[in-house]
């Protein structure tokens, strides 16, 4: 190992969810100052999680918090973004309250419970109609058309955003969810024209009966084939369903579930009023450190 080589304390956090080994893992990277782009990049491609969270200083808020797939960087990220701030509570890092993360998005305001459930402030929504076949969307996530086209009357296909943008993709039953066999390049195709991060696919259809939708979503161009639990997708969604007027009356607060059909069941709060919010819990599953080698020097990290 290089003797430049620095040591960095990383976690690996399930969100939305408080049983180990459900959820959607994340990773947890609490002090990276000075880290490079591309040494944020290399250690969420051995973290090997949909997204890896860096937190840094910030002059503009309590911290600056950046996300990374194993292949690139995004915006934002709901479940890192509850997994970092939930281990940050859970270990006496942050208390109950008000904390403000400095996102590529803007300011963000976050509430952490007593009980350490965490809600996220999203940015302002903005959902646009797009005009796509649903014989090409069904084709592309290898679903029933019919089921497609029975949830379409009062919902159209719309590319929602709170922060980071999504294609909704309504459809009739849990068992049209439960039968997908996606084409990822042809997702990742779909999402590219669209100019969309993923395809969220859900139905009213639930698991439970608490539950508002049941919910799937694929990101292929992100890096991120399958995400188990997604909470920029839910509060995207969550606007799209108060903008068509989904549910009525609307809920003060929706529940989404998602993962359960990757084994990674979990559930998502949405809040849509003022400003669209999700919350969850979470719980940290593994820490440990890594080597990192210096920029440009040596791609392999060492664990």
């Amino acid at each position: 190992m290089n003797d430049e080589a620095r040591t960095v304390n990383v976690y690996q956090v399930d969100a939305f969810t408080d049983e180990p080994l459900t959820g959607n893992p994340a990773g947890v990277i609490p002090n990276t100052n000075g880290l490079s782009d591309d040494q944020m990049q290399s250690i969420a491609a051995e973290m090997a999680v949909s997204e890896t969270a860096f937190l840094t200083e910030s002059d503009d808020a309590d911290y600056r918090i950046r996300y990374f797939t194993p292949t690139q960087e995004v915006d934002l990220c709901g479940h890192a973004t509850i997994g970092t701030l939930g281990h940050l509570h859970e270990n006496g890092v942050l208390e109950h309250g008000t904390t403000t993360l400095e996102t590529n998005v803007g300011v963000l305001e976050m509430e952490i419970e007593p009980d350490g459930t965490v809600w996220m402030t999203q940015d302002e929504p903005t959902i646009r109609e797009v005009d796509v076949g649903y014989d090409r969307i069904a084709d592309a996530l290898g679903v029933e058309q019919t089921g497609l086209e029975g949830a379409s009357a009062d919902l159209p296909l719309a590319v929602a955003s709170t922060g980071l943008p999504f294609l909704a993709v309504p459809t009739t039953y849990l068992s049209d969810l439960s039968g997908v066999e996606p084409d990822m390049a042809k997702i990742e195709a779909l999402t590219d024209e669209v100019e969309a991060t993923g395809v969220y696919l859900f139905t009213f259809d639930t698991l439970e009966s608490e539950s508002t939708l049941h919910g799937r979503m694929f990101a292929p161009g992100a890096g991120v084939p399958e995400d188990p639990v997604t909470g920029t997708a839910s509060g995207a969604v969550g606007a799209y369903l108060a903008e068509y007027e989904a549910l009525d009356p609307f809920p003060d607060e929706c529940v989404f579930e998602q993962g359960h059909f990757v084994d990674r069941a979990g559930t998502v709060g949405v809040r849509v009023d003022d400003s669209v919010q999700v919350g969850g819990e979470a719980v940290t599953i593994l820490e440990g450190t890594l080597a990192v080698p210096p920029t440009k020097d040596d791609d392999i990290l060492e664990a």
